[in-house]
C-alpha cells in the first residue's frame, strides 16, 4: 500500500457525491425529489423538490467555484420555484454564492465510495419567493406528470421503450 493520499474526487464524481448527499436530506425532510427537471422555459434545473407544503424548491448543484462561475443559468430559475438553494461541497468559498440564496453543504470526501451517502444540511434557509397560482399549478402538474412518468419506464421498460418507437413512426 501507498502512504500517498488518494486523488481527490474528479467534477463528475463530485457531482454525483453532492447530488447522492442532496437527495437524501430531501428525503429526510420529506422533499420528493426529482433529478434534471425540465422546467417549462425549457432549462433544466439539477433537482426540483416538492416539500410537505406544497412549496416547490430549486437545488442548483455547484461541483466547484468554476463551475459556479462559467454557469450563470441560475437566476432564471428564480422564476419557477419558491425558494432557490446551492448545493456544494464543504470546501466551497460560500463567499462567492448569492446572500438571497439557500445553501446546503454536503461533506464528500477524498474518496467516493458506492453505497455510502454523504452527509448534508442546510447550512442557510433562503428567502421565500413565493409562486403565483397559476404557476404553481402548471408546476405541480408537471411534477407529477415527470414523476409518473419516469415510474412508469421504471416498472416496465419494454412498455416506454414500444411507446416511443409508436411516437417515432407517427
Amino acid at each position: 500500500m501507498s502512504d500517498r493520499p488518494a486523488p481527490p474526487p474528479s467534477l463528475p464524481e463530485n457531482q454525483f457525491a453532492i447530488r447522492r448527499g442532496v437527495l437524501a436530506l430531501c428525503a429526510q425532510s420529506a422533499w420528493s425529489a426529482l433529478n434534471e427537471f425540465i422546467l417549462p422555459d425549457g432549462r433544466r434545473a439539477d433537482v426540483m423538490a416538492l416539500m410537505p407544503d406544497g412549496r416547490l424548491a430549486c437545488i442548483e448543484i455547484k461541483s466547484g467555484p468554476l463551475d459556479f462561475r462559467l454557469d450563470m443559468k441560475w437566476p432564471n430559475y428564480r422564476a419557477w420555484c419558491d425558494v432557490l438553494y446551492f448545493a456544494v461541497d464543504t470546501a466551497f468559498p460560500l463567499a462567492l454564492l448569492p446572500v438571497d440564496t439557500g445553501v446546503m453543504t454536503v461533506a464528500t470526501s477524498d474518496r467516493i465510495l458506492p453505497g455510502i451517502v454523504p452527509e448534508a444540511a442546510v447550512l442557510r434557509a433562503p428567502p421565500s419567493h413565493p409562486l403565483s397560482p397559476a404557476r404553481r399549478r402548471i408546476l405541480v402538474t408537471l411534477f407529477a406528470r415527470v414523476a409518473a412518468d419516469r415510474l412508469m419506464r421504471l416498472e416496465d421498460p419494454m412498455m416506454s421503450a414500444s411507446l416511443r418507437s409508436a411516437r417515432r413512426v407517427d
